[in-house]
C-alpha cells in the first residue's frame, strides 16, 4: 500500500513537472519575443481640416517641439469625449494667455470606434487649429494601450500626458503632476513618470460596492503588487504623465495592448530604475465604461500572471536601446 502511495505521488509530480515543461515551451513557442510597434500606411497621417488635406505626423524620435503633448485613446467616445476635450482645451488655453512661450497639442487616438468618435475630435481641430488638435485614426482597435503607444509614438512634447476620454479625471490636475515630476526628475537621462491616484477614494467606493466586487478589487492590487509593481497604489488611473525620454522606452518595450497595459508599464519603469512619483486627484466616476467589471478584472489579473511569467523566462524581451533599432 505504502509503495502504491509513493508510486502514485511521484508519477503525480513527474506528471505536473510535464505539464509545466510543456507549458513554458509552448509560451516560448507562442509568444512574440519583442511587441509589434507596426502601423497601417493611413495611420501615418493626420487629417487638416482648413485645407482639406492629410499630413504627415512627426515620430517621437524627433527633437521635441512642444511643452505638452496630451494623448486621448477614444473608443465609441462621440457621446463623452465632448466635455473631456472642452476642459482640457479650457485649462490649456488660460495656460497659454497666462505664459506665451507654453506649447501644447492634443492628440485623439480613435482605436477603430464604430461610431463618430474622429468626426467629433476633428471639430475641434478645425476650430483650434491641428497644430493644437490632431486626430489619430486607427485601421483597427488595438486596445488601450495599442492606442496610446500610438498617439506616443507622434507626439510632440517635452512632457507627455495620457487622459481617459471619459473626463473621469479633472484636467487641471495635471499641474500635481507636473509639480511632482520637478522634484523626482532629477536623473541625467531625463526619464519619469508620475501617476496620478485614486488611493485615497477607496474607502468611499467600497461603500458603493459588492461585497463580489470588493474582494476582486483587492484580490487583483494584491496580484499587481506581488507580482509586477510595488511602488504604486493605483496603477490603473488612465493620468500619467511621463518625460519624452521616458516615453520613448517604456512604450517601444510595452507588450500587452489592452487594460492592464498601465502594469507592463510601470513594470518596465521599476526595471529601467526609472523613477515614479503617485498623485492623489480629483475623479469621479462617469457613466459609459467600456469595462465589463467581472470579466475585465479577471482578464486583467490574467495577464498580471502572464507578464510576470513571460519576463521571468525571458519569453518577452526588452530593448534599453530603442531608437538604435
Amino acid at each position: 500500500m505504502e509503495l502504491s502511495l509513493s508510486f502514485l505521488l511521484t508519477t503525480f509530480i513527474c506528471l505536473l513537472l510535464f505539464i509545466l515543461i510543456v507549458t513554458i515551451a509552448l509560451m516560448y513557442i507562442v509568444t512574440e519575443p519583442y511587441p509589434n510597434l507596426g502601423r497601417y500606411e493611413s495611420e501615418k497621417y493626420y487629417f487638416n481640416p482648413s485645407k482639406k488635406e492629410k499630413m504627415k505626423f512627426p515620430s517621437i524620435h524627433d527633437p521635441q517641439s512642444m511643452d505638452l503633448s496630451i494623448i486621448v485613446p477614444a473608443y465609441n467616445e462621440e457621446e463623452r469625449l465632448p466635455k473631456m476635450i472642452t476642459e482640457a482645451l479650457e485649462h490649456l488655453e488660460e495656460r497659454q494667455k497666462s505664459n506665451r512661450s507654453f506649447q501644447y497639442e492634443i492628440i485623439v487616438v480613435d482605436d477603430g470606434s464604430k461610431d463618430k468618435t474622429t468626426q467629433t475630435a476633428l471639430k475641434y481641430s478645425e476650430k483650434y487649429g491641428t497644430d493644437k488638435v490632431r486626430v489619430l485614426t486607427l485601421e483597427k482597435n488595438r486596445g488601450k494601450g495599442g492606442a496610446v503607444r500610438l498617439g506616443v509614438f507622434v507626439a510632440r512634447g517635452k512632457l507627455l500626458l495620457f487622459a481617459d476620454a471619459d473626463g473621469a479625471s479633472q484636467f487641471s490636475d495635471i499641474e500635481k503632476l507636473e509639480a511632482e515630476m520637478g522634484k523626482i526628475n532629477k536623473s541625467p537621462d531625463g526619464m519619469a513618470v508620475v501617476c496620478g491616484s485614486r488611493a485615497h477614494l477607496e474607502h468611499d467606493s467600497i461603500a458603493k460596492r459588492s461585497l463580489f466586487r470588493t474582494f476582486l478589487m483587492y484580490g487583483f492590487h494584491f496580484l499587481v503588487w506581488f507580482l509586477c509593481v510595488k511602488e504604486i497604489k493605483d496603477t490603473q488611473c488612465g493620468f500619467k504623465l511621463l518625460t519624452r525620454e521616458a516615453a520613448v522606452l517604456l512604450f517601444s518595450n510595452m507588450h500587452v495592448e489592452r487594460w492592464a497595459f498601465d502594469v507592463d508599464m510601470l513594470y518596465l519603469a521599476q526595471y529601467f530604475d526609472i523613477p515614479i512619483g503617485e498623485v492623489a486627484i480629483n475623479w469621479q466616476e462617469i457613466e459609459g465604461s467600456k469595462m465589463i467589471p467581472v470579466w475585465s478584472w479577471l482578464q486583467m489579473g490574467k495577464d498580471l500572471v502572464l507578464i510576470r511569467l513571460r519576463y521571468m523566462l525571458k519569453a518577452w524581451k526588452i530593448n534599453p536601446k530603442p531608437k538604435s533599432s
